[in-house]
């Protein structure tokens, strides 16, 4: 079964393909697209985040060269660049033996065909490492395919409320648990040029909210998208109103960053955002000063968020997949997501994981902790459609025409849902 490539996709593939034939083929890492080749004797090739190159995973790939007689050729892409080269690979049939994703990727390459399937491995070795016993449940579900799993989670993490614990202390507004208390807070708080809250453009960031609503993203036993309709239209209705009606969040910037919010959090424009992980080193450097407060999610329907984080998954046509399920196991150890937690604050999938003392004894990491169980995956359906980047791109266009053009909610969502259940079927 062939997964339909997007229409960005397709020009991506266009480029690399056209960068491939003329480029002279290269082996060193680095930031953008590089052409590479088949996998030289001694040298095993991984395609990584290029912010996720952590001191505790080079000590880890240190050991595997050791341990394993080869020379890891680590390149390291951002994501949209990682996504080019890697469509590329599959259509040459040249692929790396390793690749980290941004999560949903295994599902679809596995319907594709293009990913490999580890379940023989985890038959042999899942009882010693802990796999999937030690892993948050929902991990091994969006890793897996045909009661298979094709990857496995590095990074596990959710979208929360960030706030100033100065501006609600000098307002006298208590911490918001649901959406009524967070309304009232977000008004008290927006005066003298500050919002009480900075909404993001990236349309990822509709997904708690829509989880918060009780909504079901799609039914594959009715075809339906975004049910029940009148929770998905109030979620997506309540984001706008935030910003159009009741004025307390300016209009996002629509763009590729998604850091607006955190910049405006910074700056002391915003009481609060929704944000994970990845903006406390940001907030800490750029405004040491800020009395940062982390929240749990917000609770409307039921209190939920969004399930993130990246996965590790080993091409189709990939050579040596002993050797990189070997790394597989030694990145994903229990002492090694203790070390890169403490190094960077990250958050890791194992359930022993969140009792882990560099958890527990962090007030930041610890609310962050106790979220994930109760973080949801929202794409899984649909990435077994094989239909993700259709999906993506469209679901972008009608978040935007809601929460940057105030489109009415019920007329986006009617229109995303008749194409949606069209490409869906």
């Amino acid at each position: 079964m062939s997964s339909p490539l997007s229409r960005r996709d397709l020009l991506r593939l266009a480029a690399a393909t056209a960068t491939a034939t003329a480029a002279v083929p290269v082996l060193s890492a680095c930031a953008g697209a590089p052409t590479t080749q088949a996998a030289a004797p001694g040298t095993f090739t991984v395609y990584w985040n290029a912010g996720h190159d952590y001191q505790a995973y080079r000590k880890v790939i240190a050991e595997f060269e050791q341990a394993n007689k080869v020379k890891v050729n680590l390149q390291k892409y951002q994501w949209p660049d990682l996504r080019t080269r890697l469509l590329a690979d599959f259509a040459s049939g040249t692929v790396p033996d390793l690749v980290e994703e941004p999560g949903g990727w295994v599902q679809e390459f596995a319907v594709s065909g293009n990913a490999r399937s580890l379940q023989e491995y985890v038959d042999r070795d899942g009882q010693a490492m802990g796999f999937p016993s030690d892993w948050q449940p929902v991990t091994v579900e969006r890793n897996s395919y045909q009661g298979k799993v094709y990857g496995v989670q590095l990074h596990l993490t959710c979208n929360t409320l960030f706030y100033n614990k100065a501006m609600l202390r000098d307002a006298g507004v208590e911490v918001p648990a649901t959406w009524e208390e967070f309304l009232a807070a977000a008004r008290k708080l927006t005066k003298d040029g500050v919002y009480g809250v900075a909404l993001n453009q990236d349309y990822t960031y509709l997904w708690p909210w829509l989880t918060q609503a009780g909504v079901t993203p799609y039914d594959p036993s009715t075809g339906k998208v975004m049910t029940p309709v009148a929770d998905a239209v109030a979620a997506l209705q309540f984001q706008a109103d935030l910003i159009h009606k009741h004025k307390v969040a300016p209009v996002p910037v629509s763009g590729t960053d998604y850091s607006g919010p955190q910049k405006l959090f910074s700056a002391k424009r915003a009481a609060m955002i929704f944000t994970g992980p990845w903006d406390l080193e940001p907030i800490r450097k750029t405004s040491p000063d800020i009395e940062l407060g982390v929240a749990p999610p917000l609770k409307h329907k039921t209190q939920a968020t969004q399930a993130a984080g990246v996965s590790m998954f080993v091409p189709a046509k990939a050579t040596r997949p002993d050797l990189s399920w070997d790394f597989i196991k030694r990145i994903t150890a229990i002492e090694v997501e203790q070390a890169a937690t403490k190094e960077t604050g990250m958050l890791m999938p194992r359930v022993s994981w969140t009792k882990l003392p560099e958890v527990t004894s962090n007030e930041f990491t610890k609310v962050f902790a106790d979220a994930l169980p109760y973080a949801k995956d929202s794409s899984q359906q649909v990435r077994l459609t094989g239909q993700l980047g259709k999906w993506e791109e469209q679901l972008k266009v009608m978040y935007q025409q809601v929460l940057i053009q105030n489109q009415p909610a019920a007329e986006a969502l009617a229109a995303f849902a008749e194409s949606a259940e069209g490409f869906l079927r």
